[in-house]
């Protein structure tokens, strides 16, 4: 496995693989790698020639008082782990490199609308720092396909959106939630949980098996619905920031008519925040 810091470098190997015909992946990570990115990588290696995973804890998409210096970095772990899966490429670019024009001050991409909303109000900026960076990140390897989790689901609609609304060339494939035994969806998050914390963390993800049984159970009353499992969380110990049934296609408000939902919610479990979803067919 190569690993390369600069995308000058990055580049000289994209162009031989290029020249060679063959077909590249990119799967982007903020490191602090589980079995949830390499379930992307796994993906990956089915569906193309080569693949390129990114570790860059982007500072761009963490707002004022969130975890950007304390964002667990595990470089050595992640490099070992990223060997054993065979991946072709390993980026690991400064923040220097990919915002030469400064995090804050430089040129930007945003999403309207999809960006808004959900973890959006609650983090304004977050998806324009992820569309940005993603951009650069494609820009720089030049992908057939990029493969991201269902997990962050709203995340999953804005490259989306974005990939088509810029006419690039590249195939946004996603790959489904990876979950602990227990329900958990796994996350780097989870690290910051105390024991009691991770205890109770699934009621998260059963939280939304209920929702989504009652709604298949013939209640279209969503309102009353996601309102009644948010005082459940309260009383379990979290601390809801949403939890709302939108369609699966583009988070828009369903109407009674709506066939694909997709049940969302963003909590905190102390001083973690934790980001859950589960979207089916009527």
């Amino acid at each position: 496995m190569y690993t390369e810091h600069t995308i000058l470098s990055l580049r000289s190997h994209i162009q031989q693989w290029r020249r060679a015909g063959e077909y590249i992946a990119l799967v982007p990570t903020m490191g602090n790698l589980h079995a949830g990115h390499l379930a992307l990588v796994e993906q990956a290696r089915k569906l193309a020639d080569r693949v390129v995973v990114t570790v860059f804890v982007n500072p761009a998409q963490f707002g004022a008082g969130e975890d950007f210096l304390s964002y667990p970095r595990t470089l050595e772990q992640d490099t070992h782990l990223l060997m054993q899966s065979e991946v072709d490429l390993m980026f690991v670019p400064e923040v220097e490199e990919l915002y030469p024009g400064g995090v804050n001050s430089g040129t930007y991409v945003d999403v309207p609308d999809l960006s808004e909303t959900l973890c959006g109000v609650s983090r304004p900026g977050h998806f324009r720092g992820v569309a940005t960076v993603v951009t650069k990140l494609f820009n720089c390897v030049q992908p057939d396909i990029a493969l991201f989790g269902e997990k962050d689901y709203q995340q999953l609609l804005v490259i989306r959106k974005m990939t088509a609304e810029l006419c690039l060339p590249i195939e946004i494939i996603a790959v489904p939630t990876v979950r602990e035994a227990d329900g958990l969806a796994l996350s780097s998050r989870n690290a910051y949980l105390t024991d009691e914390q991770r205890r109770l963390a699934p009621l998260l993800y059963q939280a939304l098996q209920l929702c989504r049984k009652q709604i298949l159970s013939g209640e279209r009353n969503y309102g009353a619905l996601v309102s009644q499992v948010a005082s459940d969380l309260r009383s379990a110990g979290f601390e809801p920031d949403y939890i709302e049934v939108r369609r699966a296609d583009n988070l828009a408000e369903p109407t009674i008519d709506t066939q694909k939902l997709v049940i969302l919610v963003a909590a905190r479990l102390g001083q973690t925040r934790l980001i859950d979803n589960i979207n089916f067919s009527l």
